[in-house]
């Protein structure tokens, strides 16, 4: 895939109104995914909703097998499903839900994917063009036609809509679910991704002008959209992700200029001055007025044979928050200690073997008082002859740990503190001891895990901890959870001899 170049920004306000931030947002230029997520449910729930759509969605966009479009069909599904399977499970969850966008750009072009009323805006010559079309009765009608903006932005029923990522049960080819569509995306034109926050307070010509005046600089242009939200009265949660190609500013500025006339005459003569002067500036000043493309993203530190970095620690040493540590196929006998903000992954699934560091006592993998990390794709194989005491430890960290095997480690993953990380489709077994083990008040996540053959309790909770679990493979070895907990999560996991059937649960609306 050519990956283009870009400059790209995104933030998310919890707006003037409400306390907590339902939005999220995902910003992947190295491989062209940008997303947007609204959550529905009120405090907890809909920033649940919204954290497992981000975490869903992001990791089978990531697998880059299958058509963008067939990845972003079965990444919607996904989050669909674990978030109706989450609320079931959960009280405190129950009607959660979202409404998203997801952009994935690829040769030339942005693939589409959408429910609910978060939009995408393509802006382009001077001229702006919705993409996606609100699934709600209002935007309905405003897509018709029957309604102006300004009206569909008053009308009272504007928040409901039809479609939403939670509130039933979906699979990826079925009909009237996700909106999916191919645009092209040329190098002078800019995406613009939001929540309802945004499209509901400001109109579609203000957004293109703000996006057009920073032109080069699209984090301006976040910071001045999220505002005239706020100042519009901040009655919702706001998130707006701008992504530009890299000609736009010269396209937004010829727009402008070619608009400037006052009648047709008047733009032909200005046209044709506007050249002669163009013209005669740029052989002198072209650097100027035309800065140079710009890739604006965090950076992505290669590891391997050849490659920058030898080591994983080599790397781990010169990352900062917002990096990727990239680790190319092969036996990696170290151990890895994860940083804040920092993702480590394998750059193919399980070709990155991690085995027991030499002279090294305890984890394969550590994170101490670590927040915003991940750990992604690894193998951590233990033998008798290199032995590992634990494969991962995670410490007052909020980790996110997926698609890694642990084989044969004393302890598979071991938990401790009261911070909330992450295991979701992991490959855990044949451990010598538990194969999760949590000790002290935290509430993990722990979804889609296959946890099975460890000697000890498959996944063992201590000490006031009371895990989110849902979706997992457990074989007949007895849970160790609290005794309040036991049912939910026997329906809401499968054993080898027993599985509950999911239920439908009924359609809501967004507020």
């Amino acid at each position: 895939m050519d990956k283009p170049k870009i400059r790209f920004a995104g933030a998310s306000d919890a707006g003037r109104v409400r306390q907590n931030n339902e939005d999220a947002l995902h910003l992947d230029a190295e491989r062209g995914i940008f997303l947007v997520v609204d959550g529905i449910g009120g405090q907890a729930a809909g920033e649940k909703a919204a954290e497992i759509a981000v975490g869903r969605v992001r990791a089978r966009l990531e697998r880059q097998t299958g058509t963008v479009e067939q990845r972003i069909r079965e990444a919607i599904t996904m989050a669909n499903n674990e978030i109706l399977e989450a609320a079931r499970g959960n009280p405190e969850w129950a009607g959660m839900a979202c409404v998203l966008t997801v952009a994935v750009l690829e040769n030339g072009s942005a693939v589409v994917g959408h429910v609910g009323d978060s939009r995408a805006y393509q802006i382009r010559r001077g001229r702006i063009q919705k993409i996606t079309h609100d699934h709600s009765p209002v935007g309905e009608r405003e897509d018709s036609g029957e309604l102006s903006e300004a009206e569909a932005m008053r009308h009272p029923r504007r928040n409901e809509v039809y479609r939403d990522i939670g509130s039933e049960e979906h699979a990826p080819g079925d009909a009237d679910f996700i909106e999916l569509q191919r645009i092209p995306f040329e190098p002078d034109s800019a995406l613009l991704l939001c929540s309802d926050g945004l499209s509901d307070q400001v109109g579609s010509g203000e957004i293109q002008r703000a996006v057009e005046r920073h032109a080069g600089a699209p984090e301006l242009a976040v910071e001045e959209l999220i505002g005239a939200a706020n100042e519009a009265g901040g009655k919702d949660n706001v998130t707006v992700v701008v992504v530009e190609g890299e000609n736009f500013t010269a396209g937004a500025a010829a727009a402008r200029t070619a608009a400037a006339g006052v009648d047709v005459l008047g733009r032909v003569l200005w046209f044709v001055a506007g050249l002669a002067v163009a013209a005669g500036a740029a052989w002198f000043s072209r650097s100027l007025w035309v800065p140079p493309p710009v890739i604006e993203h965090a950076r992505v530190l290669a590891v391997g044979r050849g490659a920058a970095y030898p080591t994983i620690a080599a790397a781990l040493a010169a990352a900062r928050a917002g990096d990727t540590i990239d680790v190319a196929a092969g036996e990696y006998n170290e151990q890895v200690h994860l940083a804040s903000g920092v993702t480590v992954r394998s750059h193919l699934l399980g070709a990155a073997i991690l085995r027991a560091a030499p002279l090294a006592n305890g984890p394969a993998v550590i994170a101490e008082n670590v927040q915003g990390a991940r750990l992604s794709g690894f193998r951590i194989l233990a033998a008798k002859d290199l032995p590992i005491a634990t494969g991962i430890l995670l410490q007052n960290s909020n980790v996110e740990v997926d698609d890694v095997e642990v084989d044969g480690a004393g302890v598979g993953v071991e938990i401790r503190g009261t911070a909330n990380p992450v295991l979701r489709a992991n490959a855990i077994h044949d451990c010598l001891n538990e194969g999760v083990l949590i000790l002290g008040a935290s509430e993990p996540w722990i979804s889609h895990n296959d946890i099975r053959r460890n000697k000890g309790a498959d996944l063992a909770a201590r000490d006031g901890a009371r895990p989110a679990m849902l979706g997992n493979v457990f074989e007949k070895h007895a849970l160790e959870v609290p005794e309040d907990m036991k049912q939910t999560v026997a329906d809401r996991n499968t054993f080898l001899d027993s599985g509950a059937a999911a239920k439908k649960a009924a359609p809501r609306k967004k507020e």
